[in-house]
């Protein structure tokens, strides 16, 4: 092969490789480019201020309640497979599960009351119409599940 054909065999290989790892990055970078809540919604100082003064407590319960349920969905992932599974306990951890999931709920829910009390009409909009375009998507053994 002529070195001349080598050289822009070479060079068209490597603008194709560098055109990827541009797309790539740039993927990388867009999905990382919300700017947060507050921003997004363009709160004023003041409603940052009390954005953040509700929201951390909210986290902070919000993390607990997840661990809480994790430690009763491993409970009963391990009541289902134990030897002899026990239905007495695997009803309990279904229970406690779904109390913890309903004391979440309730969380979210108060939470997005606290927010909406702080928001004027087209921050509210925004909020909704965010919040309404979050994937619900199926559940980890929905996906786990599907061919």
């Amino acid at each position: 092969m002529k070195p001349q054909l080598l050289r822009m065999a070479l060079i068209f290989s490597l603008l194709i490789n560098a055109g990827v790892l541009g797309a790539a990055a740039y993927r990388g970078l867009m999905a990382d480019s919300f700017p947060g809540l507050p921003d997004y919604l363009g709160l004023s100082p003041a409603q940052t201020q009390q954005w953040h003064a509700t929201e951390q407590d909210f986290l902070a319960q919000l993390a607990a309640g997840t661990q809480a349920i994790e430690t009763h969905r491993v409970r009963l992932i391990e009541a289902i497979f134990a030897e002899v599974p026990d239905p007495a306990r695997i009803d309990a951890e279904r229970l406690a599960i779904a109390r913890l999931q309903d004391v979440q709920q309730q969380r979210v829910i108060e939470q997005l009351l606290k927010e909406r009390a702080l928001l004027d009409a087209a921050q509210r909009d925004r909020l909704a119409a965010l919040l309404l375009a979050q994937p619900a998507g199926p559940s980890g053994v929905e996906r786990l599940h599907r061919d």
